[in-house]
This record gives structure tokens, sequence and C-alpha cells, in this order.
């Protein structure tokens, strides 16, 4: 159970505040005073706590804007980049000014001719007209003629490579597939357009990557695809007889935190409630005439952060001074480890990203959570953590050349800063930087983490649509393999961690890549794997792996569980939350896992305080109730599943689960049908895609109306 330790006596002086005196917090139903135990008979940590008002200025050495509570300023901190010594300038982040993309370089790949500028004309000229001519034929389905087209669009990509984009630009609009902006934004050669350049060229576009790409682009073109069979190589066979280490006795706390996505232009009192682009920003603020610095705003964002937009400084920093009071861990008693599963940056858009606006933000959140948590930080890459937004190319697409390396200057940069930070070793920052940012640690205390890059099975990387009957085209199941099988001839534990989650109702990951993870799961589960933990979804869901597939889902098969953390980000409708493990150092087994969280509607009316953060639930009190669920016993992948057998009994539970699912945020809709209820169970019992989209659908997410109809 959590423990507090002894504080260090620079923090005894914090108890004696009036931040520290806050209401009580929902456990279970139960409402817990600030003084009472967390759990009963050991030494109280608070379960609120209120952040003191005031930005705390020591976290930087200098400021280019002054933090102060005023309705119109967020902290403009000196960020230098510690790898680089590259100072970052003030217009990157400046909210007062419409930021535009950074010069990063455009690559394309080697056109097959030298065209001159006349023939590469009649090249584009020729390609729109035939893909018109193909779209307004009567005589063939959506899918064959989005296919058809792709192969017209490959001619242009392979012979005239810096012109694709701006015939991708002239169909999207004359097709009305996009507004004009739109269109123009995305399909830019600085943004997506010199990407999709490279994945035309080597696509098999009359083939299965070709209905990847189509599906993706709407799913009125061509279906979503599904399983193509694909059987994962392991070096030796599952022995007949597994060895799970014995439970030591000995517990420690293990923090997770996941999607910050901070947001360095959050303009406070600009329109928190905008209908497109990124809101609390500048550019989504109206202004009562073109010469006027006066906002005509509906919602002003308030200090602290809003449901419709990313973390901003106050927020982020509030949440990691909560994280001493609330759970005892600080730079003097740290956790074992903390996990970061992805997603630093904010959800900016790409014509105002940049390599420079995304390092200067990895740099910003790394020292912000080395001033306030000890220990090494074991982190992931998020699909926001790079440029573009979503993209990462294997390395075997031009067998390690250019196009294959250039996503390097972020695996080459962020590496550094862990091994910067005492982290990661020399080694492990070279491995990282080889394998698209994921390794391979061994922790001192036995357990080995292993970190993975998700993007090769996010459906949004369209990279991952090349070669697509092999999910392993990147290496990454390779790596991942490789360093189970290391940890099985050597008798240790392992977490896994990444950030795109592969199952619940199956909208993330793409069928290939969630099924071959299925497999090594399965191979290495549970005598090897211990915990499995993901990010990106911002809510606080589970899913349970069981043995053969997933084809019987009973106590018995369930194999391992993956917890996906709750997000700091607000970002949609969702409360900001973090949340702490206990867990064991023999069988590095979940004993406890508390979920912490900040009411983000009470933002707008703060008065001279900070947010309170407070204990959401412990997820043992939660649960272990309705499944019957010993007390000595662990959190894993048999406990969840008796967690879903009691739901369908009682959608009470389901009910309760839903609640904590948006961080309890006022903004979530309520499960109560029995269509959501069994929605929800299915998605737990989900840990694939092809399971998950089985699932009774629209009940997935919190952070919108559901659309699903019931039973």
């Amino acid at each position: 159970m959590l423990k507090l330790e002894m504080w260090p006596i620079t923090h005894l002086f914090l108890l004696l505040a009036p931040s520290w005196t806050s209401p009580g917090s929902v456990v279970s139903g139960t409402t817990v005073s600030s003084t009472q135990s967390i759990t009963d008979g050991e030494p109280s940590l608070l379960s609120a706590f209120t952040v003191p008002a005031a930005f705390p200025t020591s976290v930087f050495q200098n400021y280019y804007v002054t933090p102060r509570p005023t309705t119109d300023s967020q902290p403009q901190p000196v960020i230098i980049d510690p790898v680089s010594n590259v100072t970052f300038p003030f217009n990157l982040t400046n909210p007062d000014r419409t930021p535009t993309h950074g010069l990063d370089p455009i690559l394309y790949p080697p056109a097959l001719a030298n065209l001159t500028y006349k023939d590469a004309n009649t090249l584009v000229h020729d390609a729109i007209n035939s893909i018109w001519a193909i779209l307004e034929t009567n005589t063939s389905d959506n899918c064959s003629k989005c296919t058809a087209s792709l192969l017209v669009g490959q001619t242009v990509a392979r012979f005239a490579p810096a012109r694709l984009p701006e015939v991708m630009i002239s169909l999207c609009i004359g097709t009305g597939f996009q507004t004009a902006a739109v269109c123009e934004q995305t399909y830019q050669a600085a943004t997506y357009g010199a990407p999709w350049t490279q994945v035309l060229t080597f696509a098999n576009v009359s083939g299965l990557d070709g209905q990847y790409i189509c599906a993706w682009l709407s799913p009125t073109f061509c279906p979503p695809p599904t399983v193509v069979p694909y059987k994962v190589q392991f070096p030796k066979p599952r022995p007949e007889k597994t060895k799970t280490p014995s439970r030591s006795g000995k517990r420690v706390k293990v923090l997770h935190l996941s999607d910050l996505h901070l947001d360095t232009r959050y303009k406070t009192g600009s329109e928190a409630n905008c209908t497109a682009g990124m809101c609390c920003r500048i550019s989504s603020t109206h202004f009562s005439n073109l010469n006027s610095t006066q906002a005509v705003t509906n919602q002003p964002a308030p200090l602290f952060g809003s449901y419709k937009c990313d973390s901003p400084y106050y927020l982020a920093l509030a949440a990691l001074q909560s994280i001493l009071p609330l759970t005892g861990v600080s730079t003097e008693n740290p956790p074992a480890f903390t996990l970061y599963s992805g997603d630093l940056v904010a959800h900016e858009i790409e014509s105002a990203s940049g390599r420079e606006y995304v390092h200067s933000t990895e740099v910003s959140v790394w020292q912000m959570f080395k001033a306030y948590i000890g220990g090494p930080i074991y982190a992931a890459l998020g699909n926001h953590d790079s440029v573009p937004t979503n993209l990462e190319s294997p390395h075997s697409i031009d067998r390690n050349g250019p196009l294959g390396q250039q996503f390097s200057w972020h695996y080459d940069h962020i590496s550094k800063l862990w091994e910067h930070y005492g982290w990661i070793d020399n080694a492990t920052q070279t491995q990282a930087s080889l394998h698209y940012g994921g390794y391979s640690i061994g922790h001192p205390l036995g357990l080995r983490i292993i970190s993975i890059n998700t993007d090769f099975w996010y459906q949004a990387n369209n990279f991952a649509f090349l070669h697509a009957d092999n999910p392993d085209y990147s290496g990454i199941f390779s790596f991942l393999v490789e360093e189970l099988q290391k940890a099985e001839d050597e008798g240790q534990r392992v977490w896994i961690m990444g950030h795109v989650p592969t199952g619940w109702q199956g909208q993330n990951a793409l069928p290939g890549g969630s099924d071959a993870f299925y497999q090594i799961i399965e191979r290495y589960s549970p005598h090897v794997i211990s915990n499995v933990f993901f990010g990106h979804t911002h809510e606080d869901q589970v899913s349970i792996f069981y043995s053969n597939n997933g084809t019987l889902q009973t106590a018995y098969d369930a194999l391992v569980t993956a917890w996906t953390g709750p997000s700091l980000t607000p970002l949609t409708n969702l409360n900001s939350g973090y949340r702490l493990y206990e867990v064991d150092t023999g069988t590095w087994e979940i004993f406890e896992a508390y979920t912490y969280y900040a009411d983000v509607n009470t933002f707008t009316t703060l008065n001279g305080t900070g947010p309170v953060f407070q204990l959401e639930y412990s997820t043992r009190e939660a649960y272990s109730p309705a499944g019957d669920w010993p007390e000595g016993e662990p959190l894993n992948a048999t406990f969840w599943h008796r967690v879903t057998e009691a739901m369908e009994k009682d959608k009470g539970l389901v009910s309760l689960f839903n609640t904590y699912q948006g961080k309890s945020s006022i903004r979530s809709p309520n499960c109560t049908s029995d269509a959501c209820a069994a929605g929800k169970i299915c998605y737990i019992r989900s840990g694939s895609t092809a399971l998950g989209r089985a699932c009774p659908q629209g009940f997935g997410s919190v952070q919108s109306p559901y659309t699903g109809v019931n039973f």
C-alpha cells in the first residue's frame, strides 16, 4: 500500500501552508477528507492539494516574459538546449504572433527521369485530367476509382516528385474534399506533400498498400482492410514449462505520466471555445476590428487551461507541484522510476510547427520534470513528438538512405537529452537513436523496460502503409522480440511501453501491426512480460491480452494488462490527471494504482489559488469488492477479467469505469444503456484492432457524445 516516506526538512513547512487544506476527494463513491489516510492504518498523505497561485519561477533561470497571474500573461522562459547549446528565440513561442513553419528540409525521392519544365507541366496537366476522368466514370466502385487514381499519382511522384503536392492540392480543392485553406495547409510540400510523394513512389498502390491509403483518405473510398495472415518469427519456441519469479514482498512506487502536450503558445484570455484549429491561441480569437488589440471572446482562456486546449505552463507545473503532497514522490524521495508514455508537443497545425519548435518543447518539458521528479524517467515517443505529426519513415524505405534517415534528427536529439539528464546511458542512447527512439534498459532493481515507437502501427502514419503485408517492415518487432528473448534467457521481468494502444475499439492501430504485437505478447506472457503501458487516447483505459489470440476470453486465459495512462492535457473535454503504481520488486506485478486529477471545470472560477489536484480513485478499492478479489493478489489480467465479469452483472460498475475514463470530467457522456455497457466490456477485453472492431461501436471515447445505438 501507499506509504508516506519521511520528507526532507525543506518540504516540512509546506504542511503548514494554507494551500494544503482542500476539499475531500471521492474514492469509489465515498468522501475522503484531506487529512484522512489514503489507505487505512498507514501514515497519511493528502488526498487533495490546492496548488499555490504563484508560478514557481525557479524552474527556469531566465524569462522573456516573467510569469504573473493576470488575464493576459503566460510565462515565456528562455530555453537553452543542453545538447546543441542553442538558445531558442522568443518569436518561436511568442503567443501574440501567428507562428509559421520553420525552414526544415524537404525531401523527395529521386526522379526516374530528368524532365524538362515543359514536360513536367504536361505530366501534371495530364495526370489531373486523367484522375478527373476516373472519378467521373460510372462503371467502377469507389475503391477501384481510388486505387486507379493512385496509380496516376504514382507516375507523377516517380517522374516529377516535386510537382505532386500541387496535384494533390488541386484535386483536394476541386473535389471539395476539404476547404481550400485546409487543402493548402495539408498538402503543401513542407507539411504532408513531400511525405505523400515518398509514400506513393514506393507503395504497391494496386495491392494492400493502396487499399490502406484509400481507406485512410476516406472509408467511403475503400473499406478498412482486415488482418492479413502474418506469422512473427521467434528465435526459440515458448518453453513448455515457464517460471515466474517469486514476489519479494518489497514494494516501490512508479509514476506514470502521459500526453502533457505543452502549449508554449497558449494565450490567456484568448478564445477557449473555438470551432477550428488550436483554441486558447491568438489565432483562435476575434478582434473588434483589424487594428484593435481588444479580444472579443465567448469564453476567455483561463490561466490554468481549458477543455478544448492543450496544457499551458501553469497547468503543467501545477500538476508537477501536486505530486509530492499527494504521492510522497519528489526529487529527494524519488520513485523507482517514472514512465512517460508519449506526446510532449501540442496539437500544433503543421504549418506552424517545425524541428526547432519540437526541440524547444522537449527541453522545456524535461527540465520541468527534472525539477520535481527524481530517479530515471523512461519515455516513449508519441505521434505528436515529431514533424510532420504522426509520421515516421522506416529505414528500409531507401535502404537506410536519406529518406530512411529523415527523422533521425529527432531520435538523435531526444535520446541525447535522456542521456544528458542521466536517465539512460550512452549505449542505450545509441540504441535509441538507431531504433526510432525505442530502447531496452535494465533497471537496478532487476526489471527490464522496453520502449518502442508505436507510430509504425499507427493508422495515421502514412509510411506504415508501405509493405502493409509485412508489419515488421520497420524492424520494430524484430527489435522487440530480440530484447524479450534476452530477458527470457536471463530470467528477467519486462515492462513494455509505447504510445498508441493496439486494441480498445480498434480505431488506432493498423490490423497487421496490432496482430503482430498480440502474437509477441502471447509468446512471452506472463512469465516475461508483466505489464504493458500506453498513452495517446488521453483517457483512463485498460486492455486485456488473452491466450489463443483472444479467442478464449476467460479469467484462466487472461495473460497481461495494458494500462493506458490518463493525460495531463485536458484536450478534449477531459480533466487533467496522472497515476502512481505500487509494484512488487520480485515479480513487477502492480498491487495498487492511484489516479489523481484536477477538475478543469473549476479553472474559470479560481480566485487567488491554483487548481486542486486530488485522489480520484484507488483501483483496488474501486473494483476489488465487485470482482471478489483477494487483498494480497496483484491487479493483473485475471483481476481485470473478473472486473469485466462483475460489469456484466452490474451496469453501475460500467458507469463508474466510464466516469473514471474521462477523469471525472463533467463533460463525459453517461454510459447507462445495455449497448454502451456491452461495448465497454468488449473494449477492455480487446487487445487488438481485430477484436476491438468486432465490439459494439460508438462508445469508445468519452470526449464527445456517444454515437452508438442501443440494443
